[in-house]
């Protein structure tokens, strides 16, 4: 269960910073910067705290190569929906949806991997430490 939080919690950050509608950051600080700034600001730094949080977990669980086999993979899944005629490119806000949910599958299993890794192999991890 805690596999599926960290994944849903990865999605709702990407998608609070952007999505195809107008309940985003990106689009809120487009439309009120100028009575909102400092506000703005304030926000966008505790959504790059977040965002960092993610991204340095899954280089480090995963590394460049992970994270690009797994965009691999999901790449792939897609090509497979499209060929069956499933699936079709044509509509802009899906697209952005599936980049959203491509990104936060990558981020979630960054933050999962050593507990996936555990439960898969029956072996614990342990952090590095750095002398």
């Amino acid at each position: 269960m805690g596999i599926l939080f960290r994944w849903l919690g990865a999605f709702i950050l990407i998608a609070a910073i952007f999505n195809p509608t107008r309940w985003n950051y990106v689009t809120w600080v487009r439309d009120n910067w100028a009575t909102q700034a400092p506000l703005a600001v304030f926000l966008g730094l505790i959504l790059a705290v977040a965002v960092m949080v993610y991204a340095v977990a899954t280089l480090r669980s995963i590394g460049p190569f992970g994270i690009v086999l797994i965009a691999a993979i999901f790449g792939a899944g897609l090509w497979v929906l499209t060929d069956w005629g499933i699936l079709a490119f044509g509509n802009s806000s899906l697209n952005v949806w599936l980049g959203i949910f491509a990104l936060s599958i990558i981020l979630g299993i960054g933050l999962s991997w050593s507990i996936l890794r555990q439960r898969l192999s029956g072996q614990a991890s342990v952090d590095e430490i750095e002398g």
